[in-house]
């Protein structure tokens, strides 16, 4: 009888784990802002490497917006982040890219997305192209033009991107060589899927 119920619950644990939904993971990053051939690929590649961990790869342009020439530019900017962020609630993860854009630094709205998630308790990895420090890549100075001091962590950004990153269990990878492309390489962000995985299940 004993035997009969311990089949009968590993059976019954096994299937809960069959039917178990992926992790969701958001794929933050400049990449919305790509030509949309060049947006396409890296991130069909991405949710190709999330899959192949058991996971699902979220982007930011999933969500099927449209918008009317009566609405205003602030009203369909202020649609885009709140349909954005209903993805970041339905996710479990991230991982962003936090190549520098545009500058020396990450860019902003991938930085805040970083922060979002951390806020609410969920895993956050980051990758880099940029194998430089952030104070070599704003001119290895103590202070700028305008006197303005640098800071000087040995890190790839400002101290609260990483910071953070490291605080909720995460890790920002960072590339040793250049990728196939400037701005992702498949095999760094496969050692960050991997990464992301392990924190995962160490959670469960």
């Amino acid at each position: 009888m004993e035997t009969r119920k311990y089949t009968r619950s590993l059976t019954e644990t096994r299937a809960k784990v069959h039917m178990a939904k992926p992790k969701r993971i958001y794929l933050a990053g400049p990449e919305v802002f790509f030509p949309h051939e060049e947006h396409n690929a890296i991130v069909a590649e991405k949710k190709r490497l999330l899959r192949e961990a058991g996971c699902e790869g979220i982007d930011p342009l999933d969500t099927a917006l449209t918008f009317s020439d009566q609405e205003t530019k602030p009203a369909r900017g202020h649609r885009i982040y709140q349909a954005n962020r209903e993805l970041m609630d339905s996710c479990d993860a991230i991982i962003a890219n936090l190549t520098p854009f545009r500058g020396i630094s990450a860019d902003p709205g991938t930085v805040f997305e970083v922060g979002y998630m951390i806020g609410q308790g969920k895993a956050a990895f980051g990758f880099t192209m940029d194998c430089r420090h952030y104070r070599e890549r704003a001119g290895a100075a103590d202070r700028d033009e305008l006197g303005h001091s640098i800071e000087d962590f040995e890190m790839s950004d400002n101290l609260m991107i990483e910071g953070g990153i490291k605080e909720s269990g995460g890790q920002l990878l960072v590339a040793e060589q250049p990728g196939e492309h400037r701005f992702f390489s498949a095999e760094l962000f496969r050692r960050c899927v991997q990464a992301l995985n392990d924190q995962l299940h160490s959670r469960e």
